[in-house]
């Protein structure tokens, strides 16, 4: 995931900015939006950190996101497996239950 791709999805992105940097405010990050050297300076004012540490900080933050990401698209995989197997099951049951029906009128008619 580039850093392009984090700014597009900034609006997305923002809460876990706010959680990942408790002082930085959810309007000081909408003003950000998403731009890598506007978030780096925001970081160095607020935190009085470095320039590379800030740097370090705002990549580290860029891994977090593409783990959660890469998380998410496995979850939503799984989702429609399971999905799709619980569909698969009903079916089956409807199956059954209209054999056993069918076999029962065949023994009482």
């Amino acid at each position: 995931m580039s850093w392009d791709q984090i700014e597009g999805q900034w609006k997305q992105r923002r809460g876990k900015a706010m959680h990942h940097w408790g002082k930085m405010m959810n309007d000081e990050l909408a003003a950000i939006a998403g731009k890598y050297e506007e978030l780096v300076g925001n970081l160095q004012e607020k935190y009085g950190i470095a320039k590379e540490e800030a740097r370090a900080q705002v990549n580290e933050f860029k891994k977090a996101v593409e783990q959660l990401k890469t998380s998410n698209n496995k979850l939503i995989e799984t989702q429609k497996v399971l999905s799709k197997q619980l569909k698969t099951e009903r079916i089956r049951g409807k199956t059954k239950a209209a054999a056993r029906t069918k076999r029962r009128v065949k023994q009482h008619g």
